[in-house]
């Protein structure tokens, strides 16, 4: 399959040789986040299909396919893509996800640059994208849009520009809610919105530092129930309010 996913973005990416455009180079990282066993085929054949360098700043380029997260202005950074394999394949193994075979209807909070976004449109049947920061979320828009044409794509995507603390209920409930920032608590709104069946992960801080947080809503005998857990040690920026 991650030889047929490779195949598929040749096809998608521009004719650039072996360039940054050239489908092997993400195959290459794919390849490196499989061996670490870090996430599913599913996720794989997603990442594979798109373009990190795209999604960063000209000047980052060179490194937008090594194992690092990298600022992308406003205080804020892209996530390293061993953390967005890891947080994807999580949402993936959720009750509902691992019957449908995909995200279903997906809530991130924390656009950034889109790349997360770009996957996770590949994943899902539907994906509400928010991010506080403006001109972030412009940004974003414009590089997912111009992704969109390049690769002649119908994604089932809404970017917002909203405070992401308190979800987006018009558009709720949600099969997946992740989140790219944490804060000390979970916020009452994303709980709300998860859908029975549904999964959630986001980075939540613990001690002096952070870790992985995953909330699954189970029905048991006809009741509603919120099973937390808590997965290893992360580092993302901290969850912020208010409109930037």
């Amino acid at each position: 399959m991650l030889a047929q996913a490779t195949r598929d973005a040749a096809r998608m990416s521009q004719p650039a040789g072996v360039g940054l455009d050239s489908p092997a180079v993400r195959a290459r990282m794919v390849q490196r986040l499989a061996a670490e066993g870090l996430a599913g085929e599913a996720v794989l054949d997603a990442m594979v299909k798109v373009p990190r360098h795209r999604f960063v700043d000209p000047a980052l380029v060179q490194q937008a396919y090594e194992d690092t997260s990298l600022p992308i202005g406003f205080g804020q950074t892209i996530s390293k893509p061993s953390a967005v394999a890891r947080m994807l394949q999580l949402l993936m193994e959720g009750d509902m996800s691992r019957r449908q075979g995909h995200l279903g209807r997906v809530l991130e909070i924390g656009t950034g640059c889109g790349y997360q976004a770009a996957v996770l449109s590949l994943l899902a049947r539907s994906l509400v994208s928010l991010e506080r920061i403006h001109g972030l979320h412009i940004q974003a828009m414009s590089r997912i849009e111009q992704w969109r044409l390049d690769a002649r794509l119908r994604l089932p995507v809404q970017l917002v520009h909203v405070d992401g603390r308190g979800g987006h209920a018009a558009h709720g409930p949600f099969d997946s809610i992740i989140a790219a920032a944490g804060g000390e608590a979970l916020p009452e709104a994303w709980l709300t919105q998860l859908a029975p069946g549904g999964r959630l992960v986001a980075p939540l801080v613990e001690g002096a530092g952070q870790v992985l947080a995953v909330v699954d809503h189970r029905m048991l005998g006809g009741r509603s129930m919120l099973e937390h857990s808590r997965r290893e040690a992360v580092s993302f920026v901290p969850l912020k309010s208010g409109l930037g």
